[in-house]
């Protein structure tokens, strides 16, 4: 018994002085959040843009919606490069990728605080029917363009943490 309490504790240690904080501390009213809230989303061209910034909205809404301090530049490269051949020359597997090179601007004074890039990719296959290969090209950019903004969040939530004072 005093053996395994005596391990615990010497695996404790080395945790307690690692540094790890939450992100979102203060959860919805810390600072970061409130930081993220304070962020209004530049429109997007295309379908693609429609989504993603849907989508940066909706998970930027959730987290406060304060006067904007930030405004959220976003744009996107969007293809679609056939894959594979099958005997008779037509293509059996796409790929689509979605990127974004994203900027956040401090609206008091117009500079740029954060000019980053993310991307995600998806593979295809390319069936008989064309209305099949059109929806999953479609479902392809849902997923996308969802992921995309997860990884945009995150980006301006570790810029929120560092740039807060005592950080």
């Amino acid at each position: 018994m005093r053996a395994g309490l005596t391990i615990a504790l010497l695996l404790a240690v080395p945790l307690a002085g690692c540094g790890l904080t939450p992100l979102y501390t203060g959860g919805g009213h810390g600072a970061v959040a409130g930081t993220l809230g304070a962020v209004e989303v530049v429109p997007i061209e295309g379908k693609a843009g429609w989504l993603v910034s849907g989508a940066l909205r909706e998970r930027l809404s959730a987290l406060g919606g304060g006067a904007a301090r930030y405004r959220l530049n976003v744009r996107l490269d969007d293809r679609i490069v056939g894959l594979g051949a099958r005997s008779d020359d037509s293509v059996a597997r796409e790929r689509r990728t979605l990127r974004a090179r994203y900027q956040l601007i401090d609206a008091a004074s117009g500079s740029v605080v954060l000019d980053a890039t993310a991307g995600s990719d998806a593979g295809i296959d390319v069936v008989g029917s064309e209305y099949a290969t059109i929806a999953a090209e479609s479902t392809a950019l849902e997923r996308l363009s969802e992921t995309i903004a997860d990884q945009i969040v995150a980006r301006l939530a570790l810029y929120a943490r560092r740039t807060q004072p005592g950080s």
